[in-house]
């Protein structure tokens, strides 16, 4: 191996990460890229932006780093405690940020619309969690919260939680989200049976259930949408 060929001072200034980030805009930079800027540095052998690609090969890209653990990632070659930390800290970041309610009001107009809302924060994540979108009269997003992590069953996602907070929130209606971690976003016989109870529920209550949806990767399963949402 050329030592000096990897490393990123041999790389031309405007080809660098941190320098295309400012004259670009990081909505331009491939995923190497921005993993090699939370990566800072590379090794005494290779470049950041060469660590970075060996990172995501290894983790089997996007998906599998947002599923990494402490350890998985530093048991790749030039990914010590702090790199891997580091890479931990901003993949939490865009957790929360995604996790945070919406600044904007966000009308929710077909079952896209709440996938959507939904998606990038849910499809990466190794367990399911089951999420309530709170909507007023017209259909706009008031407010969101996971009500559930763990497997779907009846026994654990019971109606009083979910709607004990739509009445909390006066809310007009409720759109449930839980996600697949398979990426199948198939409904079981027990989501259809978490469908229907809460369905039930908030008939006698008089707060809709509009829709559930089962979030995959990049994939969607809407109950409203195939029919299964009870009449």
């Amino acid at each position: 191996m050329e030592r000096d060929s990897l490393l990123i001072r041999d790389v031309p200034e405007g080809e660098r990460p941190r320098e295309r980030m400012l004259q670009v805009g990081p909505a331009s930079l491939a995923n190497a890229e921005l993993v090699a800027i939370l990566l800072r540095t590379g090794t005494a052998a290779e470049s950041a932006i060469h660590l970075a690609g060996r990172v995501l090969s290894k983790v089997d890209g996007l998906k599998g780093l947002a599923q990494a653990d402490l350890l998985e990632l530093t048991e790749i070659r030039g990914v010590g405690p702090a790199k891997a930390v580091q890479l931990l800290a901003g993949i939490e970041l865009g957790r929360r940020v995604f996790r945070a309610v919406p600044g904007e009001k966000v009308a929710i107009r077909s079952p896209r619309d709440a996938a959507e809302a939904c998606m990038d924060e849910m499809r990466y994540l190794s367990q399911e969690h089951f999420v309530c979108l709170f909507l007023n009269t017209k259909n706009v997003v008031i407010d969101k919260k996971c009500i559930y992590v763990g497997t779907l069953n009846a026994s654990v996602v019971h109606p009083r939680e979910v709607f004990r907070e739509a009445i909390r929130k006066s809310s007009a209606g409720v759109i449930c989200v839980h996600n697949h971690p398979s990426g199948d976003p198939t409904p079981s016989r027990e989501d259809i049976h978490v469908t229907e109870r809460l369905f039930e529920a908030g008939r006698l209550l008089g707060i809709d259930l509009l829709d559930h949806i089962i979030i995959g990767d990049s994939r969607f399963y809407s109950m409203k949408e195939k029919g299964i949402m009870p009449v």
